[in-house]
């Protein structure tokens, strides 16, 4: 990143990690599923822009998306939660835990009907979600379970991963705050590496809104906190990663990279036997890719989500992840990409950016209030800067 990296304010930060995350979100949504080869026979060569739904005007009928209209700038769940979780901070004003998800944002999805571009209708968010959210709803208002025990038994993937960038911006420029912070949120959601990515993905873009901030520190300090097998892909993927400057030459390389952690397979629509189990070895696909797709970028916005929309898999996730990165970075989001997916989703993209900067500052003063009053007992037990 070039030395003016470090004059971007917290505000601009935090707008292009919700942004550039929504925006990645849209142009990966229509590819979503697919690999690269698909994508490439597909759309005459790769995607460099938003395009519209992979069967055209059939999108209302043609399996297995239907009755999702993915494409044409539409957000997917992953931009519809990681909105959700900013009105959640919005309204309790504080860092979240497991209990905030189950107060606020399982009413939110239940109760509050809202403009679901997918759909092109207004709808509850629920209906829009996928079974693995879908289960938040079903442990935590149904099944009365523990929140930070609901997360248990769900499939293992980047459900809860894909909305944490607020995490990370909540703590910004504190890895290991927003980690702890993102763990306890998603136990109501997940658990083994899903859970474990979720707290990974916040740390990242915390890291990422640090001044200076590199490609490079963002993945030291997720090495330095990761653990099991999700270290260990990130770790594989961005020492590949590092190999290479375009996108192009990259996609391979970094599918058999991750492939020994995968536990999904080479067929996406046909998972194996072992497919989002609990396990200590295995990592989600998306966070890893992710992140080496900025490092292939050196942090550039439209290079890492172009290649991970290119990706295919689970692409509007590994794309939403890679925006959110490269925009806390600094890197800009192109306008008119931006303003073409607010439009066609019909959603305010700023709106939330500016709400969640209120919002962080407001927790700063508090925990600054906190750990002078934690000093000040400190040294009065005889701690560091006791003069007794």
């Amino acid at each position: 990143m070039t030395p003016e990296n470090q004059q971007i304010t917290l505000e601009e930060r935090i707008t292009g990690a919700l942004v550039g995350a929504a925006v990645g979100d849209a142009l990966g949504g229509p590819v979503e599923g697919y690999s690269p080869d698909q994508i490439l026979e597909r759309h005459a060569g790769r995607v460099h822009g938003i395009v519209g739904p992979w069967n055209g005007d059939a999108w209302r009928t043609a399996r297995p998306i239907a009755p999702y209209h993915k494409g044409d700038g539409h957000v997917t769940d992953d931009t519809l939660l990681t909105h959700a979780l900013v009105r959640v901070y919005a309204r309790v004003r504080d860092h979240l835990d497991a209990y905030a998800i189950a107060d606020h944002l399982v009413p939110d999805l239940m109760t509050n009907p809202r403009w679901i571009p997918e759909l092109e209708a207004e709808a509850l968010p629920l209906h829009r979600v996928f079974l693995a959210e879908k289960w938040l709803v079903a442990r935590l208002h149904y099944g009365h379970v523990d929140p930070r025990e609901a997360g248990v038994g769900n499939i293992v993937n980047c459900g809860a991963a894909m909305y944490m960038a607020p995490v990370g911006l909540v703590n910004a420029a504190n890895p290991t705050a927003a980690y702890t912070e993102a763990l306890d949120i998603a136990s109501a959601h997940q658990s083994s590496y899903g859970r474990e990515a979720a707290g990974v993905f916040a740390a990242a873009v915390a890291a990422a809104t640090a001044p200076g901030a590199t490609p490079d520190s963002v993945v030291t300090a997720c090495l330095r906190l990761a653990k099991d097998g999700t270290r260990e892909a990130i770790d594989r993927v961005c020492e590949v990663a590092a190999r290479h400057t375009d996108f192009e030459s990259a996609l391979r390389p970094l599918r058999a990279a991750v492939a020994p952690y995968d536990t999904v397979g080479d067929d996406y629509r046909s998972p194996s036997l072992a497919a989002r189990r609990p396990s200590r070895l295995h990592a989600i696909e998306e966070l890893p890719i992710a992140l080496g797709m900025v490092v292939v970028a050196a942090g550039d916005y439209r290079h890492a989500v172009l290649g991970s929309v290119n990706y295919g898999r689970d692409c509007d996730s590994i794309a939403t992840m890679a925006g959110a990165l490269a925009g806390a970075l600094g890197s800009p989001v192109p306008e008119d990409w931006s303003k073409t997916v607010a439009e066609a989703s019909r959603l305010d993209l700023w709106e939330p950016a500016a709400a969640l900067t209120a919002v962080t500052r407001e927790i700063f003063t508090r925990d600054t209030h906190h750990r002078r009053a934690h000093e000040t007992a400190f040294t009065a037990l005889g701690g560091p800067g006791c003069t007794a």
